[in-house]
């Protein structure tokens, strides 16, 4: 909500994220992670913003100035934590799910490399005279020649992915 309002008065006025930022005394990546969502600004900036834009800090935050006083920063400070535990929450599922991605990366690989030691290269004793059989064969054994090579690269890369993503007690 907030960073779709900073983003949508910001274009209303004619402003670049360049330009905001200058008045603002950030830098322009600052005002693109408020824009996108990944942070949001502390109360004091967002009296500077709202002063910038010309526009109630209620309006910014998406709620009805009907009264409430624009300075009142108890009201800023309580919705702003609101916002900064959204944006926890939501940076919680997305490591959960790159955590299990990870997880099953190193399944995926573990099963695939498993398959290929069951099956103990059926294509060797393929009739390779026949153009059907000579091409699924060739692709098989490419296949399995990556698969072999590579599958050890992505069970580690998948155990450090896991390792790095899981949370701290």
């Amino acid at each position: 909500m907030l960073s779709e309002n900073i983003k949508a008065i910001r274009i209303s006025k004619g402003l670049s994220q360049e330009e905001l930022a200058g008045r603002l005394n950030v830098v322009r990546q600052t005002i693109s992670k408020w824009e996108q969502g990944l942070s949001v600004p502390d109360s004091d900036m967002l009296i500077s913003i709202s002063e910038v834009f010309e526009t109630p800090v209620s309006v910014l935050l998406g709620e009805t100035a009907a009264g409430e006083k624009t300075g009142d920063l108890r009201a800023i400070s309580q919705t702003l934590e609101a916002i900064s535990l959204q944006l926890a929450h939501r940076k919680s599922r997305r490591q959960a799910v790159l955590h299990w991605s990870f997880i099953l990366m190193c399944a995926a690989s573990a099963a695939v490399f498993a398959a290929l030691v069951r099956l103990n290269s059926p294509y060797l004793a393929w009739d390779y005279s026949h153009p059907e059989t000579a091409v699924i064969g060739t692709a098989f054994h490419a296949f399995e020649w990556l698969s072999v090579r590579i599958a050890p690269l992505v069970l580690i890369g998948g155990i450090a992915g896991f390792c790095l993503t899981r949370k701290k007690s």
